[in-house]
């Protein structure tokens, strides 16, 4: 892919490392708050096998409240500006509003990712315009109630089938198909159940013919089933992502970028072998 200028291969599973400057991240919120600390922090993971870095200024875990447009805008364009000419990898902007979309990728960003799908008024038309890739990820409900009580008769299907309507808008607003990504959004409205069944099937999305980015670091879903504390679930996560990559996955988005790393290198070596 051409991310606004920075190559990303998704011949093989790639790493995103996951900077979120927020104080209210479920896992890392406050960590890298400061822009100095989150250019030190992109950089470390560039280092360690990051192939893109994933920048967010406003939090989706469960439960989060909305930022302005204006405080996110402060939180991401100052970092992505001074990481633009430091990093070799693409970056990606994590955020459901167009304002910021707009702004992200004139400061550097060559990746949209957007946990909405582009639904947000003018999204659509502000990606087209942008010339960027984008993901485009299922979310039920709105990060503050989407863990209240998801619901889905069949949770494949139906995520299967909004992601393919979204397909289709990108499509109809002018982005290629060969510019998109597709999140299935394991934790978004989703229960422990719902996840496993997506992982359980994600080839039923790698079918679709769009690469497949997978969102599993420290979820809390691992917590629920193993009973551990986000700092506690580094072992878990990193056998999620080797599963999601041998059912069609090509980029994991992770907060553990060189242990994730290592662990796909296993999967790309035992690939190599004839």
């Amino acid at each position: 892919l051409d991310c606004n200028g920075k190559s990303l291969d998704l011949s093989r599973p790639q790493v995103m490392g996951v900077l979120n400057i927020t104080p209210d991240s479920f896992s890392d919120g406050g960590d890298f708050f400061t822009p100095e600390a989150a250019v030190e922090r992109a950089l470390q993971m560039e280092a360690d096998g990051a192939a893109i870095i994933d920048i967010g200024g406003e939090s989706t875990r469960p439960g989060a409240d909305p930022v302005s447009v204006e405080e996110e805008l402060g939180r991401v364009v100052p970092v992505i500006e001074s990481l633009a000419t430091r990093l070799g990898v693409p970056i990606s902007i994590d955020t459901r509003k167009p304002a910021v979309m707009r702004a992200a990728v004139e400061a550097g960003a060559g990746l949209i990712n957007d946990v909405n799908a582009l639904r947000e008024e003018a999204a659509l038309e502000v990606a087209a315009a942008c010339s960027v890739p984008v993901c485009l990820m299922h979310m039920q409900g709105e990060p503050r109630n989407m863990q209240a009580a998801p619901q889905y008769d069949d949770v494949v299907d139906e995520v299967r089938e909004f992601l393919h309507e979204r397909v289709q808008a990108c499509l109809a607003a002018g982005i290629a198909r060969e510019k998109l990504l597709l999140d299935p959004g394991f934790g978004f409205g989703k229960s422990v159940e719902h996840n496993l069944q997506l992982l359980a099937h994600l080839d039923a999305f790698s079918s679709m013919g769009i690469p497949i980015l997978v969102g599993l670091s420290r979820k809390s879903m691992i917590g629920k089933l193993l009973g551990l504390e986000v700092g506690e679930r580094l072992p878990a996560s990193i056998a999620l992502a080797v599963l999601a990559v041998e059912r069609g996955a090509v980029l994991v988005r992770t907060h553990d970028v060189a242990a994730t790393w290592q662990a796909l290198q296993m999967n790309v070596a035992l690939r190599a072998v004839h």
